[in-house]
């Protein structure tokens, strides 16, 4: 006790106590942090197995980048060593689906047009309900034993249908002298004879196809090439689309050339219809521009792509006007410098009747017109058209129009047309 009390007393004692106290503190500090450090590590498992957040989805990703790099080739796997690590985020990684997507949706967007068979079998049905001609003459053949005056009605019927002052006479006389030989004037046997005399001037023997052969031009594979043709108003360009549609249904690489640089609206009209089946459209960003160099260029990037047809809509133009004409021979001329021209097709309307039968002498002569194409067929009178411009350019009607329908368009059928005439 004196011994404590002495060293109480003693000068140097609060340093003494001070210094124990401050190596106290140091040995109580070092031990708890000592304490927390082990019991941080006892919680937390080693860092080999830990697992970032974003591993899981990559891994699942890893699946579809792998097929896609075998898709798109080398330069698709040269680009991934140099992708973001796994821990990193990326956007690029997002455009490959955005792409997809969206080439899913132009795919949707594609209209698959109707088969040739199909649409033969319903515009021959529309065209029986429609024929104005066909319905005149089942009233009078229906009316029992014919007189002298329903065989000049029938007359009459055929020369107001257009089927021409000719071909009406030699179409009337065959009938007269077969229903003599026949001695008969029932109008069933007469139907049957009249649809043969009708059939004969229609001519089933004609060649109705439309030559679509590639050829090769000095090494080099060309496809078939289409010029359309014809004055304002007849659905020209309305009927380019629609031709486009019936060899894409075929299965045909197709191309379409916007050469009316005349209208404004003629090239975004064709690319309407062009798109609705996946067909592009060359076209010329200046209004006005020269429709020769046009028809030239769609030729060249139809054998650039390699497709199989090249079809040129060229401006509505009035055969009296000879300076238009003459450059529609010179569209001709241009495009033949690069590949024959396969078929010159005549678009006319078929309720003009007579009328345009001197618009097709004019562009016969010009163009050197191959093949006829009949627009507005339905629900007119005006079917003997048929009759009477293929006796007057010696070509065939290849396609008619019997609606406003995307596939109101088919080729032409005799056998149908004379059916739906003659019941």
């Amino acid at each position: 006790m004196q011994a404590v009390m002495d060293f109480i007393h003693n000068p140097v004692a609060p340093i003494i106590l001070a210094g124990i106290i401050v190596v106290l503190v140091a040995v109580v500090s070092f031990v708890v942090r000592s304490l927390k450090s082990s019991r941080t590590q006892s919680e937390v498992p080693s860092s080999t197995s830990v697992v970032p957040e974003a591993s899981l989805p990559q891994a699942q990703e890893s699946e579809v980048e792998g097929a896609q790099r075998s898709r798109d080739g080398p330069a698709a796997q040269t680009a991934d060593h140099a992708a973001p690590s796994a821990g990193q985020v990326s956007t690029s990684e997002e455009t490959p689906a955005s792409e997809i997507e969206e080439e899913r949706t132009e795919s949707a967007s594609i209209e698959i047009p109707e088969s040739i068979p199909s649409r033969m079998g319903r515009l021959r049905a529309r065209l029986a309900r429609s024929g104005a001609l066909g319905k005149s003459l089942l009233s009078l053949l229906s009316r029992g034993d014919l007189s002298a005056a329903d065989w000049e009605e029938m007359e009459d019927s055929l020369l107001v249908a257009d089927l021409g002052l000719e071909a009406t006479d030699e179409l009337m006389e065959a009938l007269h002298t077969r229903v003599k030989v026949e001695n008969t004037t029932d109008p069933q046997v007469v139907r049957a004879l009249l649809r043969e005399e009708l059939l004969k001037l229609v001519d089933p023997d004609m060649d109705r196809s439309v030559n679509l052969a590639v050829r090769d031009v000095d090494g080099v594979q060309v496809p078939a090439t289409i010029l359309m043709v014809g004055v304002n108003g007849t659905g020209k360009t309305t009927t380019t689309g629609k031709m486009a549609r019936i060899f894409r249904a075929e299965g045909h690489e197709v191309l379409l050339g916007a050469a009316d640089t005349f209208r404004a609206a003629a090239a975004e009209q064709l690319e309407t219809w062009g798109s609705r089946v996946g067909v592009d459209v060359v076209r010329s960003d200046r209004e006005g521009a020269d429709p020769a160099s046009v028809a030239f260029e769609s030729v060249e990037e139809g054998i650039r792509r390699g497709c199989d047809v090249v079809m040129v809509d060229t401006a509505g133009r009035l055969q009296t006007k000879s300076a238009l004409m003459d450059e529609l021979g010179k569209v001709k001329r241009v495009m033949e410098k690069r590949a024959p021209v396969s078929e010159v097709l005549l678009v006319l309307d078929a309720t003009t009747g007579q009328n345009g039968l001197r618009q097709a002498e004019v562009f016969a002569e010009v163009a050197g017109v191959t093949g006829i194409v009949l627009s507005k067929l339905d629900g007119s009178a005006k079917g003997g058209i048929v009759v009477s411009v293929q006796r007057t350019l010696g070509v065939p009607v290849k396609f008619v129009g019997l609606g406003e329908g995307p596939d109101d368009l088919a080729p032409f059928d005799p056998d149908s047309f004379v059916d739906a005439i003659v019941g």
